[in-house]
């Protein structure tokens, strides 16, 4: 007997009442920073300006291998928009019967700016805003929870995201061919925060399109005992927390440390300075004017994702950016040094995106 569809949805048509909400548009937000954030994907209209994928790379951790920066003929704006009313994010109740195993933790689900990555085009695409994720053990019937097998599970979600207006971008899966070219198994498996990677698992990513807004979906299952995974991504702009260090600032942590630690965007995996960077050139720039004396050491940092050999080559290449911005600017060269440590000189563990965020920068050293 067929069974009925049981991810309850917050939505009238599947005949289940809950409040609902008008999907509304995306309050607009300040450069994303520390930097390798760039999304990878052509934006829905009025969403939050981003590079075209035709022309970007999708975005991948400092020091990733070059092999990441595949880009993706993947446009979003070949899905038709959405017309029904969404519920609130991230959409979807639990399968009927099932029982997260972040229940007693919810916090684990939901990061306010994160890094998902989803297949188009038979493609990894990086997608940056509000990522939510779930994991239910299936085949777990403690405190009576009911099993689902994989095949029921992916039914349920395909059938709630159709009927919110979503379209399936790919049941591409992760077969050894397409692995390898991302660096492995366990470096996809990162990427997808968690998420099982394996010839054994199915993998499906969906998405969602509103005149304002992109939902990006991946559902997955596999692992044994059988695990259901889903990821859901509102695609955003990060909202700026981090103030401009300025001369001042630099100064005084100069004089009483020495160094001084600043977060300079570059274009993901490369050494070229985003525009966005350049008020912190500026009051670098500033600084050197205002005390003639001062010489500095520009060294850069990687997280410690991705080969340490790559790493090492990209801090130096990015620190050596900085300097020439400098001399660009008329500083001489005589007063600057410059050298990249790669991930070698952690100022924060590298287990979660915060820390490794952290490690990713560039470093002024007074020199005597």
């Amino acid at each position: 007997m067929q069974r009925s569809s049981t991810v309850a949805l917050v939505v009238s048509a599947l005949g289940i009442t809950a409040c609902q909400k008008q999907d509304t548009p995306a309050p607009a937000a300040t450069a994303a920073k520390p930097p390798d954030a760039s999304p990878a994907v052509k934006p829905a209209a009025n969403a939050p300006p981003a590079e075209s994928a035709a022309s970007s790379a999708p975005s991948a951790p400092a020091g990733a291998a070059a092999t990441l920066s595949a880009t993706s003929d993947f446009d979003s704006a070949s899905v038709l928009v959405a017309t029904a009313t969404l519920p609130p994010f991230p959409f979807f109740k639990e399968p009927s019967g099932q029982r997260s195993i972040h229940t007693d933790n919810p916090k684990e689900r939901t990061r306010d700016f994160n890094r998902g990555y989803f297949i188009g085009e038979k493609k990894l695409i990086a997608v940056e805003g509000q990522l939510f994720i779930d994991v239910f053990n299936l085949e777990d019937t403690n405190d009576g929870r009911r099993r689902y097998s994989a095949l029921e599970f992916h039914r349920n979600y395909e059938n709630a995201i159709t009927a919110l207006g979503g379209k399936k971008i790919s049941a591409t899966q992760f077969t050894d061919e397409f692995v390898a070219q991302y660096g492995g198994y366990n470096a996809i498996e990162k990427f997808l925060h968690g998420q099982p990677v394996g010839t054994d698992q199915e993998h499906h990513s969906y998405l969602i399109r509103t005149p304002q807004k992109e939902y990006w979906i991946h559902v997955s299952t596999g692992s044994i005992p059988l695990h259901g995974n889903i990821a859901v991504l509102e695609r955003a702009a990060m909202v700026q927390s981090v103030g401009l260090l300025d001369t001042a600032a630099m100064k005084k942590a100069l004089d009483e440390n020495g160094r001084v630690a600043l977060y300079i965007n570059f274009d993901t995996d490369k050494a070229t300075i985003r525009p966005d960077a350049q008020p912190v050139i500026a009051e670098i720039n500033k600084l050197l004017v205002t005390d003639g004396t001062l010489k500095l050491s520009i060294e850069g940092h990687t997280d410690g994702t991705g080969a340490p050999d790559h790493n090492h080559q990209l801090s130096t290449a990015r620190a050596r950016s900085v300097l020439g911005a400098l001399v660009g600017l008329g500083i001489d060269p005589a007063r600057l040094a410059s050298k990249g440590y790669g991930p070698d000189q952690p100022i924060a563990g590298n287990a979660d995106e915060a820390g490794r965020a952290k490690n990713r920068r560039v470093e002024l050293v007074k020199m005597r």
